[in-house]
């Protein structure tokens, strides 16, 4: 099966705008182990509510933890429509 020119330039917009290959993040990960790479995510997942709770903060002081807490959860979460799951 051969690529069309049009569906070869559509593939190409779309990989040239994705990010480099971090070649030493892809070295660091394919030495830890399972575990470790999923609690590596749940850090970093942990780090970026922390700073987005800390913006909200300043932005919206009068707001209670539990607020603030709320509001990232409502800014990280998508909205599913109608009764598709």
């Amino acid at each position: 099966m051969t690529m069309t020119d049009m569906e070869y330039s559509e593939i190409k917009k779309i990989v040239d705008g994705l990010d480099p290959v971090d070649w030493v993040q892809m070295r660091l990960s394919a030495n830890l182990s399972p575990a470790d790479r999923v609690l590596a995510g749940v850090r970093a997942q942990s780090f970026v509510k922390s700073a987005l709770r800390g913006t909200f903060s300043l932005r919206f002081p009068e707001m209670t933890l539990s607020e603030l807490n709320m509001k990232v959860l409502s800014y990280l979460t998508p909205v599913r429509m109608g009764g598709d799951i």
